[in-house]
């Protein structure tokens, strides 16, 4: 049933915290790994994801009520695509270098879990306003996920943050780290910071209230 109760910044703010597609929900977890050996590209693909989630969520919505049950998977994928190509013909004309480094994650954005599931759960049963709101906390908590990942593997694998230099020049790089392994190390510990926190948060909020 539609959440009407739910105001636009509490959806907003579910996306961002409450199921945050990266350290709640773990989704994306391909993606994730792959392209933040720096702080940059986790913010060109979180960018990527997000316009496709705030749209496709959007066009989802509106047709919800034209679309039979029996092909509504095939018909968000056709949604979804149409505007990853978009994104893809856009960041192929502007952002070469950008698009270059993201290699075949763009075109992936098509059967990207979190942009189906959102499809699934929210936009094909609320209205559109609803859905833009949804699509913008998820894509914005992805990107944010990302962009921190990508910072942390960035800093200590090259010593930089989106390519500006911060460790003084003596400093030894940690290469592992925007390795392959290197990202599961990043990604499962501040997976685990962020769920030991989001839990000691709930636990106090129900302390006080009891």
């Amino acid at each position: 049933m539609p959440n009407k109760k739910k105001s636009l910044g509490a959806i907003v703010k579910n996306g961002l915290l409450t199921e945050n597609p990266t350290f709640r929900l773990v989704l994306g977890t391909c993606p994730t790994l792959a392209v933040t050996t720096s702080a940059m590209n986790g913010l060109g693909m979180g960018a990527a994801a997000t316009f496709v989630l705030v749209f496709s969520n959007l066009v989802i919505s509106l047709l919800r009520n034209f679309i039979p049950d029996t092909v509504r998977i095939p018909s968000f994928i056709v949604v979804i695509s149409t505007f990853v190509t978009i994104v893809e013909m856009i960041m192929k004309a502007y952002l070469p270098a950008l698009n270059e480094a993201r290699g075949m994650f763009i075109p992936l954005i098509v059967v990207n879990c979190i942009i189906l599931a959102r499809a699934e759960a929210f936009a094909s049963k609320n209205g559109p306003i609803a859905s833009i709101a949804d699509g913008l906390g998820m894509g914005i908590g992805f990107t944010c996920a990302l962009v921190l990942i990508g910072c942390i593997r960035e800093l200590i694998g090259n010593g930089t943050i989106f390519g500006a230099q911060v460790m003084t020049a003596g400093y030894e790089s940690m290469l592992l780290i925007i390795m392959p392994a290197g990202g599961f190390l990043v990604f499962g510990t501040v997976l685990g910071i962020f769920n030991a926190i989001t839990a000691h948060t709930v636990k106090k909020k129900e302390g006080s209230a009891a």
